[in-house]
């Protein structure tokens, strides 16, 4: 496959980037300050469609956009503060769900989309735990307790949804004609 970016692959970042900016404005606030957003399910939806590749160049994009102060995280937030913040942690994590969800994408076994899928949501809430403990002056079980766990049924949910709506959009995607890494 040609390595370089064709349109209809750039068209397909761009339209997921929007995707997630779109869903992470659904949240419901919590008084940790990290609120319960769809950004999850958006987030494993790319990678499970896009692949790791793609899915690691549409969040890659999305913190930019986010960072330069475009308001495209939770709560029409931007800016350096949102990346270093107390959720920001999870913000960075989301590189690491859409790569771990997007080396499973494609596959039709779950076992596998549940491993990739898994260990990027591991992996996410792992950085989440970190910076908000450090942003947080909290101990890593305090961070955990606060932060993570309420989220975590929520999460595997999201990245199950995730798994199973991506196989019907790479079929789509395919039938149309569109391109997938």
């Amino acid at each position: 496959m040609n390595q370089k970016l064709s349109l209809k692959r750039m068209t397909s970042i761009g339209l997921f980037a929007a995707l997630l900016a779109v869903l992470s404005q659904i949240q419901i606030p919590m008084p940790s300050g990290v609120p319960v957003t769809m950004q999850t399910f958006a987030v494993a939806l790319i990678g499970f469609t896009l692949g790791w590749k793609d899915g690691l160049l549409t969040m890659l994009i999305y913190l930019l956009l986010g960072g330069v102060g475009l308001p495209v995280f939770a709560g029409f937030h931007g800016g350096i503060g949102s990346l270093a913040g107390p959720s920001g942690g999870f913000l960075w994590g989301f590189l690491l769900l859409a790569a771990g969800c997007g080396a499973s994408s494609g596959k039709s076994q779950v076992l596998l989309g549940a491993a990739g899928g898994g260990i990027g949501l591991i992996l996410c809430h792992a950085l989440g735990i970190l910076q908000y403990s450090a942003v947080a002056e909290a101990g890593l079980a305090q961070s955990f307790l606060l932060v993570s766990a309420p989220y975590l049924i929520k999460d595997v949910l999201s990245a199950a949804a995730a798994f199973a709506v991506s196989k019907v959009l790479r079929r789509g995607i395919r039938a149309a004609g569109g391109e997938l890494a």
